[in-house]
């Protein structure tokens, strides 16, 4: 029995949280212990596994897809974007597509031509940019480790998502 101070197992939840969504498969912990195996689902219940995913996902995935499309019409390349653990993940990005996405959300550089290249310049500056357009939203930033001229961001709930789409709508 499992005592309420021990959570239960990755495979014990994933195997009560198909069970309770009238699913069958076999789930099981991997040899390594690290990974959880879940063993071939019929069609029907891989199409109604697959429902649920995109239902408990909704927000979020309509809030990247919408996030998505905005950047790419501003030619903002954020090709990590992806929906992970209910969150969205924006992902690594450019500087300088980085500094554009600063300046849409109203950031001004500074007066330096070598603001819009510089790593840490733009990671204050989109870091700022980013508050203020979200209404308090953070966003973490930072400069990838030997690779100066690439952002990794952090991920962001829907909400501040759908603040952050509404801001470059405008």
């Amino acid at each position: 029995m499992n005592d309420m101070s021990t959570p239960p197992s990755p495979s014990a939840e994933l195997r009560a949280a198909l069970s309770e969504a009238g699913l069958r498969a076999g789930v099981a912990d991997a040899e390594a212990g690290s990974l959880v195996r879940v063993a071939p689902l019929d069609p029907a219940d891989a199409r109604q596994l697959a429902r649920l995913i995109r239902t408990g996902t909704k927000r979020a995935l309509k809030a990247a897809r919408a996030l998505r499309e905005i950047c790419e019409g501003y030619r903002v390349d954020l090709p990590g974007l992806r929906v992970r653990q209910g969150r969205i993940a924006l992902g690594p990005v450019q500087v300088d597509d980085a500094a554009r996405l600063a300046r849409l959300l109203g950031a001004v550089p500074p007066a330096t031509e070598q603001s819009d290249t510089d790593a840490d310049a733009v990671r204050a500056m989109l870091g700022q940019a980013f508050q203020q357009a979200t209404g308090g939203g953070t966003l973490s930033v930072s400069v990838r480790e030997n690779a100066s001229h690439i952002l990794e961001l952090g991920s962001i709930d829907a909400r501040t998502a759908r603040h952050l789409i509404r801001a470059l709508q405008f």
